[in-house]
């Protein structure tokens, strides 16, 4: 017995309807979250749309600046050394400013593999005498330092 016309468009529209959720539960699950290996790095911030956010390097900058010790880093070799950093061929990087720096350490318990002897990162931000903000990461303070001291450093990327 063929179908009537009522039962093809009632089909049809299950069809639909089973087609469409399909595409939108992957969109869903699509979203990152806090720790989350994605992009070349690890997740590190997620904004309240859960579509953008911030992703850091997994581990501190390789090499150092002269007469700096491994994994230390001028202000200005800092910078330099995230924009040549390149992870899973994503080559956006860049030195955080004070505040991504300041949302890195909020969530870095669920990151780990942070340096705790000697815990300063550079930003990015300068302040009016030229002096560059750093973040402690033993207790949370942002101090001022000399663009000329070493710091360690990690590289950012947006999502």
């Amino acid at each position: 017995m063929p179908l009537t016309l009522y039962a093809k468009a009632r089909l049809w529209l299950l069809f639909l309807l089973t087609a469409l959720m399909l595409v939108s539960i992957p969109a869903r699950s699509m979203a990152l979250t806090i720790g989350e290996e994605s992009g070349g790095g690890v997740v590190c911030y997620v904004n309240a749309s859960g579509k953008h956010g911030l992703i850091v390097s997994r581990w501190d900058m390789k090499g150092h600046s002269p007469g700096s010790p491994e994994g230390f880093f001028t202000w200005d070799d800092a910078q330099l050394a995230c924009r040549n950093y390149v992870s899973c061929d994503y080559n956006d990087w860049f030195l955080p400013n004070k505040e991504q720096l300041n949302k890195l350490y909020l969530n870095n318990s669920a990151l780990g593999s942070f340096t705790v002897s000697y815990n300063h990162y550079w930003s990015s931000t300068v302040d009016s005498a030229g002096h560059v903000w750093v973040q402690g990461f033993g207790g949370g303070f942002q101090v001022l330092n000399f663009k000329t001291n070493s710091n360690r450093v990690r590289a950012m990327r947006t999502f």
